[in-house]
């Protein structure tokens, strides 16, 4: 009853930048903190940049100062704006929210939704 659909990823050169998207759609009734995430081959997925619904930001210290955060509540969207691209960038990149969802007949859930993830790649 909720998606998140990523756009966005894609091949660039290092020092290249690219700007990710993810849009929440469904039965939302609001949403808490929204976040990217990403895994590369062999590795854990972790946390990069996370937003609360006011606003405040956190990033991972490899991104600090290269990505940023930000959301627009009216399109239930967060994005993720990636400059000074590295090849230890390269990864798949995850969004993840907290959203509460209506469930029908007066009832509502919170819960951790996924999108799909998307490829990004930075060439040395």
């Amino acid at each position: 009853q909720v998606q998140l659909v990523e756009s966005g990823g894609g091949l660039v050169q290092a020092g290249g930048s690219l700007r990710l998207s993810c849009a929440a759609s469904g039965s939302i009734f609001s949403i808490n903190a929204m976040g990217w995430y990403r895994q590369a081959p062999g590795k854990q997925r972790e946390l990069v940049a996370a937003i609360t619904s006011g606003g405040s930001t956190n990033y991972a210290d490899s991104v600090k100062g290269r990505f940023t955060i930000s959301r627009d509540n009216a399109k239930n969207t967060v994005y993720l704006q990636m400059n000074s691209l590295k090849p230890e960038d390269t990864a798949v990149y995850y969004c993840n929210a907290n959203i509460r969802a209506y469930y029908g007949t007066g009832s509502y859930r919170t819960s951790d939704y996924w999108g799909q993830g998307t490829q990004v790649i930075v060439s040395s």
